[in-house]
């Protein structure tokens, strides 16, 4: 292995620990619910990419199918997530209206 991919390999590890400790707190002080879905896909992205660093510097490449079962299954979640946001909020507005005495479109 060259210096230069030793080098970019440490630094590209460096840079994603550290997104990942960002994202972390972020996930625990997200003052709402779609910050935190957010910074959990975003979470699963940042390990993707941990993953295939990894399976660059070890020469293994089954780690890459790791990594994309891992963003299929990311991807499922935050549509999931987003399908539960939006219900809450639409539960939110209709039980908003009905305190208020308002037709429900």
């Amino acid at each position: 292995m060259t210096d230069l991919l030793a080098f970019s390999i440490q630094a590209a590890y460096i840079g994603l620990l550290l997104s990942i400790f960002m994202t972390g707190v972020r996930l625990v002080i997200g003052p709402t619910l779609a910050d935190r879905v957010v910074s959990l896909d975003l979470l699963a992205f940042l390990v993707i990419a941990y993953i295939a660093v990894h399976s660059i510097d070890t020469g293994v490449k089954s780690y890459l199918d790791i990594a994309i079962t891992l963003g299929l299954v990311a991807f499922l979640g935050t549509i999931a997530f987003g399908r539960y946001i939006m219900r809450v909020e639409e539960d939110r507005r209709r039980k908003r209206a009905l305190e208020e005495g308002q037709e429900l479109p």
